[in-house]
């Protein structure tokens, strides 16, 4: 179980994208695909007050009607934000997610945002270190005397 300091180290990208309460929810969906994420941070002078997600859009502009155009994203953006810090687990995230409903955590240390884990992010982490566990579990059944890493580097272990 890794903490999320180590789980975001180990993403591909560490960027957390943002954008404005101001601006328009077409603007921040434009952003979302060109980025290819499915939430944005909503900043306030480099603070968290609030985030955007695909979901909100789907349900708040889509199918009340609205314009993306002319509605801001101040209108749709969740305010009251769960969110961790580098200390948490990802199992802990998990649990957090699944408890409320949610498919991203801001992830904040001393008031500033250092990253954003995704359910989607945690599901392919779940994966690779289940993987991991199942390739270990083989090699000591087969009574291989190497251990094999987290990378796929192996290493001589003693044998008991």
């Amino acid at each position: 179980m890794a903490s999320v300091a180590q789980f975001l180290r180990s993403k591909d990208s560490q960027t957390v994208w943002s954008t404005h309460a101001s601006a328009s929810v077409y603007d921040a969906i434009a952003i979302m695909a060109h980025r290819q994420v499915g939430a944005l941070i909503v900043a306030n002078e480099g603070r968290l007050a609030g985030i955007v997600t695909e979901r909100d859009y789907a349900r708040k502009i889509v199918l009340m009607d609205r314009s993306s155009r002319n509605t801001p994203v101040r209108d749709i953006m969740s305010t009251e934000v769960r969110h961790v810090g580098p200390q948490h687990t990802t199992d802990e995230c998990m649990a957090l997610m699944t408890e409320h409903r949610i498919r991203y955590l801001p992830v904040i240390t001393a008031g500033q945002v250092i990253g954003m884990v995704s359910i989607g992010d945690l599901i392919k982490n779940l994966i690779t270190e289940q993987e991991h566990t199942i390739r270990q579990l083989e090699h000591y059944i087969h009574g291989n005397s190497f251990h094999v890493g987290h990378n796929g580097a192996q290493a001589q272990q003693p044998r008991v």
